[in-house]
């Protein structure tokens, strides 16, 4: 099928299948991960990012692509996870940027707008690599931009733009060492693939590799939910509001003596009369309506026609709004005078929570590792401090550009120490002076980084061989600033063999994390086995409670 405009309505399409075929398939990217530790979540940290995207245009009431665009790239940004996910924000920052004000696009709009998200990614990562999600987006670009010379086909052009950036994915093992060693192709690039192909498909209409999208019924609760969000909002009063009841009914097709039969337009325009903020979404099974009306009988009567009634939820909207305007005045008669400084360490575990808590963090983002907060988490998390200034540990090389993001937007001055692991964190704090400007702060934590070698102990998830390490699945690995250094079958080995990687002449410290499947009586036997190589180190135990990595140990 030739397609020579993209409407609105098309690139809604683009973008919900594009959204949906990255979801479906974010375990498979997930397993891309280099090292075989089983925290995986490129395919998650995508998945969500986009998601939000896709929820942003979902959620607009924009009848053009430009402002579509807009949304699209607002909603990937507050919702970025992980390098992943920022970089992924930043592609269709670029493109947004590139189609502002257009109706709707052509071809070579299309075009351009690839070319427009691949210059502003690769202005975004100040090391770009080539044989990651950057690299397959350039090629898919350069392709788009080949083809548009030879036609206005905007499906012939997304047709070049997903061969293309299937042949580069394929070619990332030779650009990037690491993942040729391993057997895989880059996560990431896999990842945006997924994403193309779900434009393609949107646009042509057309099944890509016969896997074919249909809103399941969590997509359909999450498009029922945003449209209720959309009319009433704590800025209206009551009484403006014209259609009181927040009707969802969900009708199962020709049930229990249907007397109508199913036609989706006829359907839809009768309920269009009953009152507004209108959706209606179905598969071959079921049909769900969301509408705010102040007749919920006659749209139960009328829907009870074509099947039996499955759900039913009514609200009375002006309660509810009555009760949010209450909450908001309680809100703001609670505010209180803002603290000097906010510093917002990022950890799971109770026990590491903790543990920042007592060295000066003022507030803990639950996140890490397989958990990356999004943009808008990190934001929440510098509202919520009620601060004039505000300190980031990201303690996750995946998090670093996501709050980068975050500070951006900000309505007060954020600085990021770019602490990569939880020991690291935990070393800058002691860095941190209250009498000292943020930038000064900045700087010192930072510079105290260094003094903390970081280690983390997990088990393989495959066999194979990184840095001429053979690995077995099962194993237990002992990683030291973020390389695999040993590996053992037993636990407790592979642990002691680690820290002893760790020691040098001027090691002072060993404090050791227990995590989820470690215990208090081993990390015991591997303090006394730290303690044979040297009586004059100090050991510390601390209860971490952190998931992935059963012990966390940190020298300084």
């Amino acid at each position: 099928m030739e397609v020579t405009e993209i409407t609105a309505a098309k690139f809604q399409d683009m973008v919900r299948i594009g959204a949906h075929r990255l979801t479906k398939n974010a375990e498979f990217v997930n397993s891309l991960n280099v090292f075989p530790v089983p925290d995986g979540d490129t395919g998650t940290n995508m998945g969500l990012s986009f998601g939000s995207g896709a929820k942003a245009v979902n959620e607009s009431n924009a009848t053009n692509v430009g402002e579509l665009a807009q949304s699209l790239a607002k909603g990937l940004l507050m919702g970025a996870r992980g390098n992943s996910g920022v970089i992924t924000s930043q592609l269709f920052r670029g493109f947004a940027s590139s189609v502002a004000g257009k109706e709707a696009l052509t071809a070579q709009d299309l075009t351009a707008a690839l070319m427009s998200g691949v210059e502003t990614a690769y202005k975004a990562v100040m090391k770009p690599v080539e044989g990651t999600i950057l690299t397959v987006a350039r090629e898919a670009a350069r392709a788009a931009n080949k083809q548009s010379k030879e036609t206005t086909d905007a499906v012939v052009i997304l047709q070049a733009v997903v061969a293309a950036a299937k042949k580069a994915l394929a070619k990332t093992p030779d650009l990037l060492p690491v993942l040729k060693e391993v057997g895989v192709v880059d996560s990431g690039g896999q990842g945006l693939v997924f994403i193309y192909e779900g434009f393609l498909e949107g646009l042509s209409g057309e099944v890509v590799d016969d896997d074919t999208y249909q809103p399941d019924g969590s997509e359909m609760d999450e498009m029922v939910n945003a449209m209720h969000h959309q009319s009433v909002q704590s800025q209206i009063a009551t009484e403006d509001i014209t259609f009181g009841y927040c009707t969802e009914m969900m009708v199962g097709l020709g049930q229990d003596g249907a007397t109508a039969k199913f036609d989706y337009e006829e359907f839809r325009n009768h309920l269009d009369g009953l009152g507004d903020s209108l959706l209606v979404v179905n598969d071959d099974e079921v049909v769900k309506v969301h509408v705010h009306t102040e007749h919920p009988g006659t749209v139960l009567a009328y829907g009870h026609e074509y099947g039996s009634m499955l759900k039913i939820k009514i609200d009375n909207m002006r309660l509810q709004h009555e009760t949010i305007l209450e909450q908001d005045q309680a809100n703001e008669a609670e505010a209180q005078e803002p603290i000097d400084f906010s510093i917002i360490a990022i950890a799971s575990g109770k026990g590491v929570g903790t543990l920042f808590k007592s060295l000066g963090a003022t507030t803990i983002l639950n996140g890490g590792q397989t958990m990356n907060p999004s943009t808008q988490d990190i934001l929440d998390a510098i509202k919520s401090a009620n601060a004039k200034q505000a300190l980031i540990l990201p303690n996750n090389g995946n998090i670093i550009l996501a709050a980068q993001e975050a500070a951006k937007v900000a309505d007060i001055p954020v600085a990021i120490v770019p602490s990569k692991t939880i020991s690291q964190g935990m070393t800058s704090l002691l860095s941190f002076n209250p009498d000292n400007s943020l930038a000064d702060n900045e700087a010192q934590m930072t510079a105290g980084l260094k003094d903390v070698i970081s280690g983390q102990v997990t088990q393989s998830i495959r066999d194979t061989t990184i840095d001429g390490l053979a690995i077995k699945k099962d194993d237990y690995m002992g990683i030291i600033d973020g390389k695999i250094k040993v590996t053992a079958s037993e636990r407790q080995t592979a642990t002691v063999d680690m820290i002893k990687a760790m020691l040098d002449d001027n090691s002072e410290i060993v404090t050791i994390l227990i995590g989820e499947g470690g215990t208090r009586q081993e990390a015991q036997a591997i303090a006394d086995a730290v303690m044979a190589i040297d009586d004059e180190l100090e050991v510390e135990l601390h209860d971490g409670g952190q998931p992935v990595y059963p012990y966390l140990v940190s020298v300084e």
